[in-house]
């Protein structure tokens, strides 16, 4: 292939298999909403392979399902082809998918769209000789980056109410900090975002007996909030945490007291916990403060753990593929796994994720055949 660095050539033609298709998937500009062919190149790719493709619109979002095979043990590997912005200061066409000292660079480089091309490069290495023993499927949404309503959540009811649910499941997220091989994530943190509103009585600040300051109570709220141990960890988890992210008045004046002011917060929990009581406890401070004020609360997705032989299975798998054996792990953000942890055993593993989201995202070729060898071990293991 023309405008590859030498050395490439001599990875072999599962690497370059790879490689073509994260590029042509980084050719898309599938920014959040948009999909730009992305998941058009997948289902091809897909059906040219034997999968059987069904494209599932939900919205305005596109997502597709492929499976091949009907029987059982069923494996499961799901990513996202939508990204986040490009913004500034890209050295590399952010959508070129350009190759520069042995590194993919573009937007979804590391994450996910080079994961989506190992996986389905490590499938046709499986599938070249003979159909698989059980079931391979692949949950692609283009709504992860987003406001994640209209993608895995909806295929998953689609996947159960088909009776498509497998017996587990592998999501491609970005996992290892620094290099490959060093995490897998068996769970992650709850999330919660809260809004308090504060009412008070805008008046002058000479005159305070005529108004009613906002401030004063919500600045004791928030301290009672910030200050309560909501837990100490556990074995697999760190301690739940409560950030107060924005306080608002909206005053331009120096001699006004406010009609009202506002807070936001957001909330990481543990299995310790669930959302419901977690808004349950901040609507009931709030309300000892100042009976008045309103709380809105969002959940954007509850904790879990997949304690099982799942994440140890795979760290096995990694160790005797790349000589690593990887930590199980659960920081981090969220990811569409809280969604499929109500239905399958999940786990996490993916590339490198340390320029995700930044300027001239990139991916180690290396990686990207590694992670493609990865894949295919796992597979052999699974369906053998």
């Amino acid at each position: 292939m023309a405008g590859l660095d030498p050395a490439i050539h001599a990875m072999g033609h599962p690497a370059m298999t790879a490689l073509s298709l994260a590029q042509r998937l980084i050719r898309c500009r599938s920014v959040t909403p948009a999909d730009d062919g992305a998941q058009d190149l997948l289902a091809q790719e897909l059906a040219a392979l034997g999968f059987e493709v069904t494209r599932l619109t939900f919205g305005d979002t596109p997502n597709l399902f492929a499976r091949i095979g009907t029987g059982s043990p069923h494996l499961c590997f799901a990513d996202h082809t939508d990204v986040v912005p490009p913004g500034r200061g890209w050295q590399h066409d952010p959508f070129g998918g350009v190759i520069t000292g042995g590194r993919l660079y573009g937007r979804g480089a590391c994450d996910m769209k080079g994961a989506i091309a190992a996986f389905i490069a490590a499938t046709a290495r499986h599938v070249a000789v003979g159909p698989p023993r059980g079931s391979i499927s692949l949950l692609i949404t283009g709504d992860e980056e987003g406001p994640a309503t209209n993608g895995t959540i909806r295929v998953l009811d689609w996947m159960q109410a088909h009776n498509h649910l497998p017996n587990a499941c592998i999501v491609g997220e970005p996992t290892n900090p620094a290099s490959m091989g060093e995490v897998i994530k068996i769970g992650r943190r709850g999330s919660l975002n809260a809004t308090i509103t504060m009412p008070g009585i805008m008046g002058h600040v000479a005159y305070p007996h005529r108004a009613q300051n906002p401030i004063p109570p919500l600045l004791a709220a928030l301290t009672e909030l910030s200050t309560h141990t909501l837990d100490t960890g556990t074995d697999r988890f760190e301690p739940s945490n409560l950030q107060i992210t924005s306080i608002d008045v909206g005053n331009p004046a120096t001699n006004v007291i406010p009609a009202q002011a506002t807070s936001r917060l957001n909330i990481r929990f543990n299995t310790q916990h669930n959302g419901a009581d977690l808004c349950r406890w901040i609507g009931e401070t709030v309300a000892r403060h100042s009976p008045d004020a309103t709380v809105a609360t969002s959940i954007s997705g509850e904790a879990f753990l997949t304690d099982g032989p799942l994440g140890p299975r795979m760290a096995a798998i990694i160790e005797r593929t790349i000589g690593r054996r990887p930590r199980l792990d659960t920081g981090g953000g969220t990811s569409d796994a809280r969604f499929i942890a109500r239905y399958a055993p999940v786990a996490e593993f993916g590339l490198v994720g340390a320029t995700m989201h930044q300027a001239d995202e990139s991916v180690p070729v290396a990686d990207l055949a590694a992670l493609t060898d990865i894949y295919a071990a796992i597979l052999q293991d699974f369906l053998p």
